[in-house]
């Protein structure tokens, strides 16, 4: 917010005197101190030495890229985050392009893709008939499923997405007629088709489907897609702890969204003027004891577990928000795979309070979906008893799955507690985290605070865990 501020108080925070200029490499390269620091992310170059003191990552984090092109590390970290919004008062000016020589006698060479990615490319068509309009897409893969599958109509703006591994294919269309608020989503799972069918509103004859937009028909990785948002309505909200709600959110009816375990998705509220934006990942709207996923959880709503904070900008915004106001949520993100649940035999989940949240959906698909697992073990980090998130619900598990064990430990208990007490530590660890044999396929997931997670990453491989044995929920 005190940033915010600054960049509405006029004070000229690029230096330049409301001038735009063109960067050299070279001029780029003498901006790299903190009392000097300029950075290039996508071509745009910032003067962010005003910002230094309100970066939530430190200024260290911020000089890695300082007097270069911070890109990459910029989309490593936070891709999701509306840079042009927050830095607009620091904008410098273009990076000047450097011209390109081709070699005498040679074309520059032109990216083609090879017959075998061609065909595996997926393609679309479509047909009708009196009252409907049926979008086919054949992804050419043989596990296709709901969850790799996004579909938005918005007005009459179609945006279908299918992800494949790490590509993303999007059929993005405005529609040359208007269509009903319902569509509905089929999927051929072995053969790898997609349907997408709408009701036409007016029963005619539509010459085509619509105007392809810039990105229709692209097969391009993922993370150069660009994140795609939706108003979704609050629809309800409950208290989980003190401090801590249990948000339920509406997807439109004209969205297919299925969030994969393990993923997160992004909200989206503008305050003060600026879009400020945070990650979170679903949950359940309770750990389900039957195992079996609960009949209303029918994949039209979306259940955040947040916690407010008494200074937070954005959760205090959030806990503001009334039933039946609308906030942007965006497509799912992530790169946790079910797989490395499915070969495991032992699975460790470290959790520091709301770290917890990702756990939700994994205990789920683990204890329902996964017959190899002999233990599944949760070992949940917080400061008081008070902050323990479904307590009652962990006990429950406990009693109905003999594999699923719970260990609490408290930093800051009360003198009735007669649990564990202390913080994530390699002697804690050790007593918690073993193997059920010498030999067996371990997966350990951990998720809270940055200084939580990478002390336990540390102390995990002081025990003797492989990189690969460790999955870290970050977001």
């Amino acid at each position: 917010m005190d940033w915010i501020r600054l960049t509405k108080s006029g004070k000229d925070l690029a230096g330049l005197k409301g001038k735009l200029i063109e960067v050299t490499e070279d001029e780029l390269a003498k901006h790299n101190k903190k009392e000097d620091c300029w950075i290039c992310i996508r071509g745009f170059v910032y003067n962010v030495t005003p910002y230094m003191e309100y970066h939530p990552g430190g200024e260290d984090e911020l000089m890695k890229a300082a007097g270069t092109d911070g890109t990459d590390l910029f989309d490593q970290v936070h891709r999701w985050v509306n840079y042009e919004s927050m830095l607009k008062e620091c904008l410098v000016g273009r990076m000047a392009v450097k011209p390109i020589a081709a070699p005498k006698g040679m074309l520059p060479e032109k990216k083609v893709l090879g017959a075998s990615a061609k065909d595996l490319t997926p393609s679309y068509d479509w047909f009708q008939t009196d009252s409907l309009i049926t979008i086919v897409i054949y992804t050419k893969q043989k596990d296709m499923n709901a969850e790799l599958v996004i579909v938005d109509c918005q007005d009459k703006r179609l945006r279908g997405e299918i992800i494949v591994d790490d590509h993303s294919y999007l059929v993005e269309v405005d529609l040359d007629h208007a269509v009903q608020e319902d569509l509905a989503v089929n999927i051929a799972e072995k053969v790898g088709k997609v349907e997408i069918i709408l009701k036409k509103k007016d029963n005619i004859h539509w010459k085509m489907l619509g105007q392809p937009l810039e990105h229709h028909n692209t097969f391009i990785k993922c993370k150069d897609r660009g994140l795609f948002y939706r108003k979704c309505k609050l629809v309800s909200k409950m208290e989980v702890t003190h401090d801590t709600k249990l948000f339920c959110l509406m997807l439109p009816k004209s969205t297919h969204l299925r969030v994969p375990t393990g993923q997160h998705v992004y909200l989206k509220q503008i305050i003060a003027g600026t879009e400020v934006v945070k990650p979170y990942t679903p949950v359940l709207p309770f750990l389900p004891l039957d195992f079996k996923e609960p009949s209303h959880y029918d994949g039209a709503h979306i259940y955040l577990m947040i916690k407010i904070y008494s200074c937070g900008l954005f959760t205090q915004a959030l806990d503001h928000l009334q039933i039946g106001n609308y906030i942007s949520v965006s497509n799912p993100e992530g790169n946790f795979k079910k797989s490395q649940v499915q070969t495991s035999e032992d699975l460790f989940l470290l959790a520091a309070g709301t770290g917890f949240t990702p756990m939700v959906k994994l205990l789920n698909f683990a204890l329902t979906e996964v017959s190899c697992l002999r233990i599944v073990k949760l070992i949940f980090f917080n400061k008081t008893d008070d902050d323990i998130l479904w307590r009652n619900q962990l006990e429950q598990l406990v009693l109905k799955d003999e594999r699923f064990e719970v260990q609490f430990i408290l930093s800051q208990p009360s003198k009735d507690w007669v649990g564990k007490q202390g913080k994530i530590s390699s002697s804690l660890l050790s007593e918690f985290v073993k193997r059920s044999r010498t030999d067996s396929k371990v997966l350990i997931c951990i998720c809270g605070p940055t200084p939580f997670a990478e002390q336990g990453v540390q102390y995990l491989k002081d025990l003797g865990y492989s990189q690969e044995e460790i999955h870290t929920f970050t977001a």
